[in-house]
């Protein structure tokens, strides 16, 4: 299900990941808006829907379909804009995810940026968390860097976070120490699994090995 902020190129990520869904024997459906969680019927024979829907709103019938839709057993994912910043008009969505993006900061002070969309692609690391580097989802990769977004979200402790990012406190940020946000994670929803990945902005960052293993693993955990 796709749509919102053009920027975020949701046609051309959700496009790149349909003949992995296709190897490993989806049948994929392709939705432009969200109507499609209003049915029910439908839904119930979903496996995964893996959303990028940015900044968009929904009605309170299809929100509804959807969480129930997850809280009887068909799986969410998705990543970025998409999932973490999909529907801020509503925080029963918030619930169910998670998670809330609520700024990716500057590289550089106000009077140093261009005035363009590169002003928010700072260099930072994805710090796989020890603890959690045996997740299917995560095994195997090690901490990377990235040059694009760093998103930092609002979350709760029932999200199980499988990799950071901390923000530096640098001279001219108004936050005074370092914070550390997650930046991929699962959670349980009744009988539906949920996955999220923040890093995801464009086809660019989704065809970093790293992120498209997380989010391809990501996929198939959370499904059905």
């Amino acid at each position: 299900m796709r749509g919102g902020w053009t920027g975020h190129e949701p046609v051309e990520t959700t496009d790149s990941f349909i003949p992995f869904l296709t190897e490993h024997g989806y049948d994929v459906r392709v939705e432009e808006t969200t109507a499609v969680y209003a049915d029910a019927d439908y839904l119930a024979g979903v496996d995964v829907v893996v959303q990028t829907n940015t900044m968009n709103t929904i009605d309170g019938d299809e929100l509804r379909g959807l969480i129930a839709a997850v809280g009887n057993g068909t799986g969410l994912a998705g990543w970025h804009g998409g999932i973490a910043d999909s529907y801020r008009n509503s925080s029963d969505y918030l619930q169910l995810i998670g998670g809330q993006f609520a700024t990716h900061p500057a590289k550089a002070a106000p009077g140093e940026l261009q005035g363009d969309a590169t002003d928010n692609f700072v260099r930072h690391t994805i710090d796989i968390v020890p603890e959690k580097a045996d997740h299917p989802i995560v095994a195997g990769i090690s901490d990377f860097e990235l040059t694009t977004e760093q998103y930092w979200v609002l979350s709760d402790d029932y999200n199980d976070v499988l990799a950071t990012t901390t923000h530096p406190a640098r001279d001219f940020d108004p936050w005074h120490r370092p914070v550390t946000c997650p930046a991929v994670w699962t959670r349980l929803w009744g009988e539906g699994r949920i996955f999220v990945s923040t890093p995801g902005h464009n086809l660019a960052v989704v065809d970093d090995p790293n992120v498209r293993t997380i989010i391809e693993r990501g996929i198939l955990w959370a499904s059905r």
